[in-house]
């Protein structure tokens, strides 16, 4: 019966998360603190050895969004998200997830650059973003994340699909 309920309660707060960043290009702190409480009471029934493996889960699903909200590639509402998603898979299941993560993270944002015929500004920022933590848009011209216009990824949507796919496919318990 807890399984279930886990499985339900991810799947709404994933779907939440990814509709509110898609519509509103954020991703709400209230929705945040409802989906990390969801996970510790679900883990808390289980006992001190499920809630310490949802809490390392949690840290290193932190401490990764944080590299990566560091260099500008994600936002801070996918940082917390990413750590939410960690607290509800654990430690064990967070290597899985994170792999299909980045690579719908990156598919999207081909996608999306694709569509705007802009692939060549992708690699360019892409590897700008790596070296200089900034994003170029044109020649003489830096452009960060959170600049008016600037290109950006609803990335919550391939933290919940990527995060779905790991529990449901390989069958996640708390």
């Amino acid at each position: 019966m807890n399984q279930t309920v886990a499985d339900v309660a991810l799947t709404a707060f994933l779907s939440a998360a990814a509709w509110w960043d898609l519509t509103t290009r954020r991703v709400s702190n209230q929705l945040i603190l409802a989906g990390l409480a969801a996970a510790v009471l679900l883990r808390a029934p289980l006992g001190l050895e499920a809630c310490l493996r949802g809490l390392e889960g949690f840290a290193v699903a932190l401490g990764v969004a944080l590299l990566f909200y560091l260099l500008g590639a994600v936002g801070g509402g996918d940082a917390k998200l990413l750590a939410v998603a960690g607290a509800f898979l654990g430690l064990e299941a967070l290597p899985g997830a994170l792999a299909y993560i980045v690579l719908l993270g990156a598919a999207l944002a081909v996608l999306m650059m694709a569509r705007k015929r802009l692939l060549l500004l992708l690699f360019i920022n892409t590897l700008e973003l790596f070296r200089t933590r900034r994003m170029v848009a044109r020649e003489g011209e830096v452009r960060a994340l959170d600049a008016p216009g600037a290109l950006t990824v609803p990335y919550a949507v391939p933290i919940a699909v990527g995060t779905l796919m790991w529990w449901f496919g390989q069958g996640v318990r708390l």
